[in-house]
């Protein structure tokens, strides 16, 4: 993955889902969420002439830094889910599928790259920051049409 081709990528169609500017999440090696102000943060040898880009790969030297695509809404009952992202999708899912991936709360899904290299895993994290329990969750990986369009949704988003 060309991460640096691949948050330019992301960054350039997100505002459907999240501002532009606060759309990348450091996630702490215990998985919990730190900050998505990366024009504000400081150090990391970041400049002020750096774009936003450049900040974030300098970040990712250092952290775990995770790239949503989307915004995902689980409907109980009705066993669905409205996946918000460059495209709409809806999903009906078995009830063993929604018991697998459901959440009580719209969540962000996309990938958390691994500090210093180009390897992720496809989950999901807290919409806010704010919550002390916001962390990120990795997807459960199966062999169901649902698990497979999210894979689809999320690799078409990055750049080799």
């Amino acid at each position: 993955m060309d991460l640096e081709k691949t948050i330019t990528n992301i960054r350039a169609s997100c505002n459907n889902y999240i501002d532009p500017n606060i759309f990348a999440f450091i996630i702490s090696d215990d998985m919990y969420m730190g900050t998505n102000n990366i024009l504000e943060i400081e150090g990391y040898g970041i400049e002020n002439t750096d774009s936003y880009e450049k900040r974030l790969l300098k970040i990712a030297r250092s952290e775990n830094i995770f790239l949503p695509v989307g915004v995902m809404t689980f409907m109980p009952i009705l066993n669905e889910c409205d996946l918000f992202s460059v495209d709409d999708y809806h999903f009906d899912l078995t009830k063993e599928d929604f018991n697998l991936y459901s959440s009580d709360e719209e969540k962000l899904l996309g990938i958390l790259v691994k500090k210093d290299s180009t390897d992720y895993i496809i989950g999901k994290t807290d919409v806010c920051s704010c919550s002390v329990d916001a962390s990120f969750e990795k997807l459960a990986e199966s062999d169901s049409e649902f698990y497979k369009k999210i894979k689809e949704i999320v690799e078409s988003r990055i750049i080799s």
